[in-house]
């Protein structure tokens, strides 16, 4: 979205519906198959033309970040602004309002939409492809976030396999306020050489062809991070408890959980219903 001289990118949280560790490589990267969607909620970012580059940050978590150069949205600016001779700046504003270390790739979301703001607000070309290069550089989730679309992703987060749209369903998020670190998780791993994703229909014609499908697969993380935060697995049960849950799982490598709903309807009123029970927890009800 543009607004006057303001660039405006939506960076979705990257919700992993199944995810599978499949080996590691003598670097110590872990290979995974997952399948990941981007639902209609996550952090904004606003990029406006300036004479050199400054990031401001704002919103419900924007205590758990930097504004300094380690913050992975300046990282993104400061690559994509070496691919122009000219070197022109920006200021950028990033309103952080999904949790940090969360297990629903808000880092790696939020360099995505960095790089396709500033691609629009320095007229380069903001197609995906273009900015894949760019997004590997910066880690191994950026370059899903880039596209943003349903996808299955395989090696270490770069091999991506675009999917159709999933069913129209609503869905819930919910964090309990305790960080996980992901290498922590990598670390408690039982095993790191299972089986992939089962093989994929051509497409998911409804919600209930999709939880079948999610029923056959994993979170091969899950073990190793309950072992580390328990709470994953009250936010879990809870989450499945909801009225009209159809499907509930531990996202990444936690601590948020999702749960799949018939529609974005159902996923309001069960949000609302979960907040009186657990009103500490940041929820979120959107559409997947």
């Amino acid at each position: 979205m543009v607004i006057g001289n303001t660039v405006r990118e939506t960076a979705r949280a990257k919700v992993n519906l199944a995810l599978h560790v499949v080996g590691q490589r003598e670097d110590g990267y872990h290979l995974l198959d997952t399948l990941v969607a981007f639902p209609t909620v996550g952090d904004e970012i606003e990029v406006d033309a300036d004479q050199t580059l400054s990031l401001t940050i704002d919103g419900p978590f924007a205590g758990g970040l930097p504004n300094t150069a380690d913050n992975l949205v300046l990282a993104a600016a400061e690559l994509i602004q070496a691919e122009i001779e000219a070197a022109p700046g920006a200021h950028i504003r990033l309103v952080k309002s999904l949790p940090v270390t969360s297990g629903i790739g808000g880092g790696s979301a939020d360099a995505a939409a960095t790089l396709r703001a500033l691609a629009r607000l320095w007229d380069l070309s903001d197609a995906a492809d273009s900015l894949l290069p760019l997004a590997a550089a910066l880690g191994a989730d950026v370059p899903m976030c880039v596209r943003q679309k349903p996808l299955r992703a395989e090696g270490v987060g770069e091999l991506l396999t675009p999917l159709p749209p999933f069913p129209n369903a609503g869905i819930v998020l919910a964090n309990p306020g305790e960080p996980v670190a992901t290498p922590t998780v990598f670390q408690a791993l039982a095993s790191r050489a299972n089986p992939g994703l089962p093989a994929l229909p051509d497409r998911f014609a409804e919600l209930a062809s999709l939880v079948a499908y999610l029923e056959e697969t994993r979170n091969d993380l899950h073990d190793a991070a309950v072992s580390l935060a328990p709470v994953i697995g009250e936010v879990e049960a809870a989450l499945a408890d909801l009225p009209g849950c159809r499907f509930a799982r531990m996202s990444g490598s936690g601590a948020t959980c999702f749960a799949l709903f018939d529609d974005a309807v159902s996923a309001v009123e069960a949000a609302d219903d979960l907040r009186t029970r657990a009103p500490q927890w940041w929820i979120a009800a959107a559409t997947l």
